[in-house]
């Protein structure tokens, strides 16, 4: 799967991922490969992508997410690193 995280300001992370873990609206949720098409509102939280065994973690006030053939856009408002 291929991750972009983009804030107002600038593009914050874009690369192939395993999963990711966002806080929806109605509770945190995990994107896998494969993932059925959905478009989300985020809440404040952290987000939690998985590459290649190592975890990275995103600190985001809220935002959007969109997942659709194995692309997943974030657009967060804005971000904490």
């Amino acid at each position: 799967m291929y991750l972009e995280i983009i804030t107002p300001d600038k593009k914050v992370y874009s690369g192939k991922v395993t999963s990711v873990q966002v806080p929806g609206s109605k509770g945190s949720f995990a994107v896998l490969e494969y993932h059925a098409p959905i478009i989300s509102t985020l809440e404040q939280g952290k987000v939690k992508i998985v590459e290649k065994g190592t975890e990275s973690f995103f600190e985001i006030s809220g935002g959007v997410i969109e997942v659709k053939d194995n692309i997943i856009i974030i657009l967060a408002e804005s971000i904490k690193i």
